[in-house]
C-alpha cells in the first residue's frame, strides 16, 4: 500500500511520491539555541523521527536534515547576560538539546547544520536575489520583497492584501513595504557580526533555512517539516525566497505537527505551566514521554498532564510485560503443536493493519492500538497449554519490529548488576529525604522495568528480582 500524507499546502491527504526512487529528502526546523526545550519544543523531534523510521521500515533511503540557529537576538540577549560568547552559549544548549532528543529515542539526523558554518552559502543566495530583483539592500540591511513573488501566501492560504493589513514598519526598520522581511540585518555595536557584499551583518532568520535546505539537500526536497507556528510567517517566506531564486518548487510536501496543552491550558511562561523537557526526562521514562507524544494524531492538538502521562506508562507497561512474558513463556515451549499457521497468520494480519495505519498520514495513535490488539493476542496465546517456538518468536519479532518503528524499544537483556540497584536505591533514599519524590518515584519505576522489587519495611528498602 501506498502512504499517504497530509500536505499543508494543498489541504489535502496526498499519495506520496519521492523525487527520486526509493529515497526520501526531508527538512525538520531545529532549535534556536539559546535556552533548553520546553515539551512543545520536544514533539516534532519525535513525531518526524518516527515520520522518517516508517519510510526506512519501508525501504526507503532517508536523507534527513534538522538545523541548529546558532545565532540570533535571543541568543545574543542571553550571551550578554551571562557575560559569555555566542558559541558558548549555543555549544552548550546544542549539546543540551542532543540529550533530551537522544533520551526520548530519536536518532541523529544525516546532516545537523549550523547557521555560522553555512554564511557563505546563505550570502550567495541573499546576492542572487538582489541581482534577481526580488530584494534590495537598505543602509546595510537587505529585504526580500513578497510582493515580487507571485503566489505569496499559497502556504497560509492568505492573499497578499490581507498579510498587508497586519503588516507594520518598526522603528529603526528602512523597508520600503511593511510585508517586506529582513534577508540581512545591520550589525549593531558590539555584536557578532560577518562580512559581507551590504557590510557587516548576520542574516535574518528565514534565509537560514532555505540556504541550508538547498546546500544539504538540493533546490526541490521531498518534504519539509516543522511545528504549527511555523507554517507563517517562517515557511512561507522560505518558499517565496526559495522558488523565487531557484525557479522551482521548494518542497513537494509540508507537514506541521499540532500545539501542546498543558493541563488544557495553552503552554506559556506567563501561566506558570512551562514545563522543560529535561525536568520531565528527569522524573519519568522518557520511552513513556516519548510513547505519549504518538498517542495522538500528529496533526492534532495534545493535551499534557501527569494523570495522562500515567495512562501512557501504564499502557506501555502492558506492551512491555507482554514482550518480556513472551521469552518465559518460549523457555516453557513443548512444540507440540502440529499446525501453527492460523497464529502465524493472525500475526502477519496485525503487522499490515499497523502499516495501514501509519500509510494513512502516519497515524500513530491507531497504530499503537494495533499494536495493543497484537499484544492482548500474544496474551491469549500464551496461556494455551501448548505453545510453538516459531509462533513465540513470531510474537517478539513482530511486537518489537513495530514499536521500533514508534521508537519503542525493548532492552530484554539488560540486567542490572546488584550494586548498580544498591546505588540506586541509595539515590532513591536521598531523593526522598530532599523530598524529591518524583525523583524517587522514577527510580523506583526504573528499578520495577528491570524486574526489580522493592520493599519498604521499618529496617529500610529489601529488594528482590521478580
Amino acid at each position: 500500500m501506498t502512504i499517504k500524507l497530509y500536505n499543508t499546502l494543498t489541504r489535502q491527504k496526498e499519495t506520496f511520491q519521492p523525487i527520486e526512487t526509493g529515497k526520501v529528502s526531508m527538512y525538520v526546523c531545529g532549535p534556536t539555541v539559546y535556552n533548553y526545550i520546553h515539551i512543545g519544543n520536544a514533539r516534532p523531534p519525535i513525531v518526524f523521527d518516527t515520520v522518517r523510521r516508517y519510510f526506512e521500515y519501508k525501504g526507503y533511503d532517508v536523507d534527513y536534515v534538522l538545523n541548529f540557529t546558532d545565532v540570533d537576538d535571543k541568543i545574543i540577549r542571553v550571551a550578554k547576560e551571562l557575560g559569555e560568547e555566542i558559541g558558548e552559549v549555543s555549544n552548550r544548549f546544542i549539546q543540551a538539546y542532543q540529550e533530551d532528543v537522544q533520551a526520548l529515542g530519536v536518532k541523529k539526523a544525516t546532516h545537523h547544520p549550523r547557521v555560522t558554518e553555512t554564511m557563505e552559502d546563505i550570502i550567495t543566495f541573499i546576492d542572487s536575489l538582489i541581482a534577481k530583483g526580488f530584494a534590495y539592500e537598505a543602509d546595510g540591511d537587505v529585504y526580500f520583497k513578497p510582493r515580487a513573488f507571485e503566489g505569496y501566501g499559497k502556504l497560509s492560504h492568505q492573499s497578499i492584501d490581507e498579510l498587508r493589513s497586519g503588516a507594520r514598519i518598526q522603528v529603526g526598520e528602512k523597508k520600503s513595504d511593511p510585508l517586506d522581511f529582513a534577508l540581512w540585518k545591520r550589525a549593531k555595536d558590539g555584536e557578532i557580526s560577518w562580512d559581507s557584499p551590504w557590510g557587516k551583518g548576520r542574516p535574518g532568520w528565514h534565509i537560514e533555512c532555505s540556504a541550508m535546505a538547498k546546500k544539504y539537500l538540493g533546490e526541490t526536497i521531498d518534504i519539509h517539516a516543522g511545528g504549527q507556528d511555523l507554517a507563517f510567517p517562517h515557511h512561507e517566506n522560505e518558499i517565496a525566497q526559495s522558488e523565487a531564486n531557484n525557479g522551482k518548487t521548494f518542497a513537494n510536501y509540508w507537514m506541521h505537527n499540532g500545539y501542546i496543552n498543558i493541563n488544557n491550558e495553552k503552554m506559556s511562561k506567563s501561566l506558570g505551566n512551562f514545563v522543560l523537557t529535561r525536568d520531565l526526562i528527569a522524573a519519568h521514562d522518557p520511552q513513556v514521554l516519548r510513547f505519549f507524544m504518538l498517542s495522538v494524531h500528529y496533526r492534532h492538538p495534545i493535551n499534557f498532564s501527569e494523570e495522562l502521562l500515567e495512562a501512557a506508562k501504564n499502557s506501555l507497561d502492558r506492551v512491555r510485560t507482554a514482550y518480556e512474558n513472551l521469552a518465559h513463556r518460549k523457555a516453557a515451549s513443548l512444540d507440540l503443536q502440529n499446525d501453527t499457521s492460523e497464529w502465524l497468520e493472525k500475526i502477519s494480519d496485525y503487522q499490515q493493519r499497523f502499516e495501514a495505519e501509519m500509510d494513512d498520514d502516519f497515524n500513530t495513535a491507531n497504530a499503537i492500538s494495533v499494536l495493543f490488539d497484537l499484544t492482548k493476542e500474544a496474551n491469549t496465546y500464551m496461556q494455551q497449554d501448548q505453545t510453538s517456538t516459531a509462533v513465540i518468536e513470531a510474537f517478539q519479532e513482530t511486537i518489537g519490529l513495530l514499536a521500533g518503528v514508534l521508537g519503542i524499544e525493548f532492552n530484554q537483556d539488560a540486567t542490572l548488576l546488584d550494586e548498580e540497584i544498591e546505588a540506586l536505591i541509595e539515590e532513591r533514599n536521598e531523593a526522598r529525604k530532599n523530598r524529591d519524590f518524583a525523583r524517587a518515584d522514577a527510580i523506583r519505576d526504573q528499578l520495577k522495568d528491570q524486574g526489580i522489587v522493592l520493599e519498604d519495611t521499618a529496617q529500610g528498602v529489601r529488594w528482590k528480582r521478580g
